[in-house]
């Protein structure tokens, strides 16, 4: 007979309740850690910060008599056969609930940044990508894919999506965000949550907060922000995620701010996360960040002790091995120096989530779906038609100056550069192959992934393209899979590299310079987590080769595959057409092939600014007037493109830009409507932006920043009206330390643009809110809703 907290007809809460009741404090501790298989005897590099100096060998018998919280990782730690990996979880899990009195299984977790982290599965576009196609309903497509796939093979956990907003871009892990706007980052990262949480998998917020806003971009550091900057760029994006997308998890950040720790700081995760926000979810630690309190902080003298801090805080659970919660735990709580009670508040939160998932249900099976429906695919067709079309809509063409683009589907085209016809060139640091299958260079990566080169030489199969190197790769070259680069190119030298890519290109109608960043992590490439920049100057001899393909006199196209935006106004001009692609996934190379062959015709725009020189940054568009260009400085911050810009094959107009109301109450709301038509001969996609310009305010404002955008498809001589819901919440912002949030009133001007800048404000429309000044919250309205009709 089912015992009461196996009962399904009770709510979660209670059958925790009469669950945690029964155990012990060992058990429950076990509900507060996980154990990381593998993770000890792996001889490669890390994959976690200091993954082998921290990680410390546990013994697994001796713990599953108590329980087991979390599993770490079970596909994401080396190459794993999908259908074997998914068979030998349920043998574990089988284990496990055998192992303890109350037969509960363990949580299991795993990365899923730019698709499932596991070998043969579907590699996404990177965040960045998401956020460059300013398409939020098909980010949640692409995420219920993904979650779907987890879940078949017995996941419950996803730890995405980075919802950090870019504040320097020299930061390492800028690849890993969606974009240096709040706005853009809350709407497709909840958008992100929203499918993963659909496909019954646990969304995991990070980095709770303020990680990307370290000093000199440098990965775990400090962070000097003050408390209107935390309120206004830095949380909106998890208020967003957590309220709206419903995401049931929390990942504390590595980094302090003034001087506090995420990891030990009780306001952040607490009192403004549970108690003013209202979150009822599991707050879990980033991977040794318990144990950093003590070895990298130093607030904590002891793993008792770190522990304590966080539990204190409202850590529920250590990640991704167990070291403080354990042992030390235990012993500090027995000597009275931990109350019980904040164990207990952790372990009914752990519970709490358990039963949600169906983890302690009678009839609960460790067994996965994808067992009892053979075979195991983790890289389906639907899947790789997702991810190609959200790698098409993410490519922005920058500039188009020549008569190049598209490329003439007869013409000699040169490609040369050292990522054309490298399969990495597309693939962000949390892809399985850069993640994890470096480590392995004898297996095969496991899903096909096109070089641009050979993705384009399939686009224009009457062109006669030709192909060289021109320089090394950027940053370390770690040995490739069999078949992957170009023949012989080793044997060159430097000058001899160069001398050869200079002849192709004169001889050709065209050169596409293929440029960009090699991901990697903790130093072993030029993007990714531990990879910071000193400066964004394109890496290694790569500006040296594409000044030397100028000086050809061959029109030139550059297109760059990248994890952050780089400096490009040394060739502002010069060059006939540049595109971006941040890290475009597995199907990246035909996209951006369509894109450069005119079958796609461009749709992305920029997620984060394109600095004019690499002095310009730290930079982003949300600045105050002396942010801006100014006399009192000698250093010019304008970039070479702004957040939002993004060129197409078509043309738009944008006509009768009106409001229904020209004075709104402030706690009222009014409809601007824009009607927009494609005058090209061409079908296109254009990205309508609404921004909000406040003239006059208690505080220093930014003198533009994003309330609202839509895309909007049209075949040529087609046209749409456009509708965005402005409500006063949205004119909200902080006015003290506290965060407290005002709508006051006064004159407003909305914005119709297509990228941040000034001179692309194609329409204004002024607006003025009357009434008493009102004080809001995280329940205020945080959407402007878009329609097009």
């Amino acid at each position: 007979m089912p015992h009461s907290w196996q009962d399904t007809s009770l709510p979660a809460e209670a059958r925790a309740d009469e669950l945690l009741a029964l155990m012990t404090l060992e058990e429950k501790l076990a509900q507060l850690y996980s154990v990381w298989p593998g993770s000890e005897t792996e001889e490669g590099e890390d994959v976690a910060p200091l993954q082998h100096e921290v990680a410390e060998a546990v013994d697994l018998d001796g713990l599953l008599p108590h329980g087991l919280g979390q599993l770490t990782r079970p596909f994401g730690t080396a190459p794993v056969d999908p259908a074997e990996g998914a068979a030998t979880l349920a043998r574990t899990q089988a284990r496990i609930t055998a192992a303890n009195r109350f037969g509960i299984p363990a949580l299991v977790h795993e990365e899923c940044l730019t698709g499932f982290t596991a070998w043969r599965a579907t590699v996404f576009p990177t965040p960045l990508a998401w956020g460059a196609s300013f398409d939020p309903p098909l980010v949640e497509r692409a995420a219920g894919q993904i979650g779907g796939s987890m879940r078949s093979v017995g996941i419950h956990q996803g730890l995405s999506p980075v919802l950090d907003v870019v504040r320097d871009a020299r930061w390492g892990r800028t690849e890993e965000s969606i974009g240096e706007d709040p706005y853009l980052v809350a709407t497709v990262g909840t958008a992100y949550v929203r499918g993963l949480e659909s496909a019954g998998i646990v969304a995991t917020l990070k980095h709770f907060a303020g990680y990307s806003a370290s000093r000199g971009a440098r990965n775990h550091a400090p962070a000097s922000i003050g408390p209107r900057e935390l309120a206004e760029v830095i949380l909106p994006p998890f208020e967003m995620a957590l309220r709206d997308g419903g995401a049931r998890s929390v990942m504390h950040s590595y980094n302090d701010v003034d001087g506090v720790p995420s990891a030990a700081n009780p306001w952040l995760l607490t009192e403004l996360l549970r108690e003013r926000w209202g979150f009822t979810g599991t707050v879990v630690a980033d991977y040794f960040g318990v144990s950093f309190l003590e070895l990298a902080h130093r607030v904590a003298d002891s793993p008792g002790r770190a522990a304590a801090l966080a539990l204190a805080a409202g850590v529920d659970v250590e990640l991704p091995a167990v070291r403080c919660y354990g042992t030390p735990l235990r012993d500090a709580v027995r000597a009275g120096e931990v109350p019980e009670r904040l164990v207990d508040r952790a372990v009914r939160r752990v519970l709490t989530q358990k039963c949600e998932l169906g983890l302690l249900d009678p009839d609960w099976s460790p067994e996965p779906t994808a067992l009892t429906t053979p075979p195991v695919d983790l890289d389906p067709p639907a899947m790789r038609a997702v991810a190609r079309q959200l790698a098409e809509e993410s490519v922005v063409l920058l500039a188009n100056d020549g008569d190049v683009l598209p490329l003439a589907p007869a013409a000699r085209i040169a490609v040369v550069g050292p990522l054309a016809d490298d399969p990495a060139a597309m693939l962000g640091c949390y892809t399985f192959p850069r993640h994890v299958g470096i480590e392995h260079p004898d297996m095969p990566m496991g899903v096909e992934v096109p070089t641009l080169l050979a993705a384009l030489r399939a686009e224009l199969p009457d062109a006669r393209i030709s192909h060289a190197e021109g320089c090394a790769a950027p940053g370390p070259a770690p040995a490739a899979p069999a078949g992957s680069g170009s023949a012989g190119a080793a044997a060159l030298t430097a000058e001899s590299r160069l001398a050869q890519a200079a002849r192709m290109a004169a001889d050709a109608e065209v050169c596409v310079a293929v440029l960009g960043d090699r991901s990697g992590l903790f130093g072993r490439g030029t993007s990714g987590e531990g990879c910071d920049a000193a400066d964004l100057e394109l890496p290694g001899e790569q500006g040296a080769l594409l000044d030397t393909l100028l000086a050809t006199g061959t029109p030139v196209v550059l297109v760059l595959l990248t994890g952050r935006p780089y400096a490009l106004g040394r060739w502002s001009g010069l060059l006939a057409g540049a595109v971006q692609a941040f890290f475009p996934g597995e199907e990246g190379g035909p996209a951006v092939a369509g894109v450069l062959g005119g079958r796609v015709s461009p749709s992305g725009r920029l997620p984060v600014s394109v600095p004019y020189a690499p002095g310009g940054q730290p930079w982003t568009y949300l600045q105050p007037p002396l942010g801006h260009l100014s006399g009192a400085s000698t250093v010019d911050p304008t970039p070479l493109f702004a957040f939002g810009h993004g060129l197409t094959y078509t043309t738009f107009v944008w006509e009768h830009p009106v409001a229904d109301a020209a004075e709104v109450a402030t706690d009222g709301e009014t409809t601007v409507r824009l009607t927009v038509r494609n005058t090209g001969d061409r079908a296109g996609t254009e990205v309508v932006q609404l921004y909000l310009h406040d003239p006059v305010a208690r505080t220093a404002r930014p003198v533009a920043r994003l309330v609202s955008y839509t895309r909007v498809p049209l075949e040529p001589g087609q046209s749409a009206e456009v509708h965005f819901t402005f409500h006063a919440d949205l004119a909200a912002y902080p006015v003290d330390q506290d965060g407290t949030r005002i709508v006051e009133p006064g004159a407003l001007e909305l914005r119709l643009a297509s990228s941040s800048a000034e001179a692309d404000v194609r329409h204004t429309v002024p607006l003025t809110l009357t009434g008493p000044e009102r004080r809001v919250d995280h329940r205020r309205r945080l959407v402007c809703e878009a329609r097009v009709k």
